[in-house]
């Protein structure tokens, strides 16, 4: 009698626990405050709802049990926390949010493979990353402010956003990336950083800035605009890239500005851009050289210390054209190819400046007149502001 009252009690007793691991386990957010809240999830394979890991959690937590997240995983202001980990969770399907977290200088997620957007912000002890699985899945990425040296255990295949900033300490980031959807942005990081994106083949956005290397050897379009600024690049090299930006509506720009160690451009295929292009402030830069380039469906705008550039090629410039340098240049072939029905359909300017911006005293490069510097100084400021006016006007037509 006793034990046949005894085991419909265990059941009881069993089903109860199975429904509260289950409760558990689908609750909309499990939140975690200490290691033992987290140690509560250890019976969950799957969660079924976020996890949020509290402003009070210190030390270390680890969050180890559960497989997959269909979820976020989000923590905040925990200004005690050192350490964050789990060695199961492979899978994450919303956001992994790191936001102001001061003393966490451990981060080791030893299964993870896959997650919808990594969002870390504000990490400035997080020296390295522990994930050696590797993240090879991910649809954004934001890493900024953080004291990371490397990215090795990201290594994604493709992405529509990645945004790398502010992280003072970062040398080296290189990726398998093959596909950009959104942007790409890589900006005020360490000095000393050298980017690669070995099998880069197609973004729709990128712009580089304070790095030292670029390499995107595989790189053959660019759906929107390419932007190189501010860099210690020595040389920038795309030897498969063919397009940059749209010729059906015009937009889509193509800049090197301001990279003071820049001595090479080198972009042989290179045949349309369909907005501007632009090259300024780049001293270093002597020579200017598009072999391929036939179309440029907004305005070209070339200033610094370089020689004549050289475009063969060019046969249909849909907005203004500004060449301005400090060195000798030969405008001769490009006075021929500008107005009605030629080539250079804008405002065209060419000659030879005594200022690399190209508002200072100057001479023309065709005719060699020279002219007073106040007369010289308003006309240039008024074609300059013209040109650029008119580039815009064209580049939204």
């Amino acid at each position: 009698m006793f034990i046949k009252a005894l085991v419909p009690a265990a059941a009881y007793l069993v089903g109860i626990s199975i429904a509260q691991s289950s409760s558990l386990c689908s609750q909309p957010t499990a939140t975690i405050n200490s290691q033992a809240d987290a140690s509560a999830l250890a019976s969950c394979s799957v969660v079924n709802g976020n996890i949020v890991i509290g402003p009070l959690a210190a030390g270390v937590i680890s969050i180890d049990g559960p497989q997959q997240l269909n979820g976020n995983l989000n923590c905040e202001n925990a200004g005690g926390l050192t350490s964050l980990g789990s060695t199961t969770i492979n899978s994450i399907s919303g956001a992994f949010t790191l936001k102001n977290l001061t003393l966490l200088s451990t981060l080791a997620m030893g299964s993870l493979k896959s997650v919808n957007a990594i969002n870390w912000e504000a990490l400035p002890a997080l020296s390295q990353l522990n994930f050696p699985a590797t993240v090879t899945k991910a649809k954004s990425v934001l890493i900024s402010n953080t004291f990371l040296s490397t990215l090795d255990g990201i290594n994604l295949e493709t992405v529509q956003t990645l945004g790398i900033n502010n992280n003072n300490r970062l040398k080296t980031f290189s990726t398998q990336i093959a596909n950009v959807t959104s942007s790409l942005d890589i900006n005020s990081n360490g000095n000393n950083l050298d980017v690669s994106f070995p099998n880069l083949v197609r973004a729709a956005n990128m712009t580089f800035r304070n790095v030292s290397t670029v390499s995107i050897p595989s790189l053959a379009i660019v759906d929107g605009s390419l932007g190189f600024y501010g860099n210690y690049v020595p040389s920038i090299i795309a030897p498969n890239i063919t397009s940059v930006g749209s010729k059906a509506d015009g937009q889509g720009s193509l800049a090197f500005v301001a990279n003071t160690k820049l001595t090479n451009i080198s972009m042989p295929l290179l045949k349309t851009v369909g907005g501007a292009v632009q090259i300024a402030n780049n001293l270093a830069l002597s020579g200017i050289n598009f072999p391929s380039l036939s179309y440029v469906g907004g305005a070209i705008d070339f200033s610094g210390n370089f020689s004549t550039p050289e475009l063969p090629a060019l046969e249909n410039v849909k907005g203004g054209f500004n060449l301005q340098s400090t060195s000798s240049i030969d405008c001769s072939n490009f006075d021929s190819e500008h107005g009605a029905g030629k080539v250079i359909q804008g405002v065209y300017v060419c000659k030879t400046t005594s200022d690399a911006a190209g508002l200072g005293s100057g001479t023309n490069g065709n005719s060699g007149s020279k002219k007073s510097s106040a007369s010289t100084n308003q006309y240039n400021k008024i074609t300059h502001c013209i040109f650029i006016l008119a580039g815009l006007a064209y580049s939204f037509l």
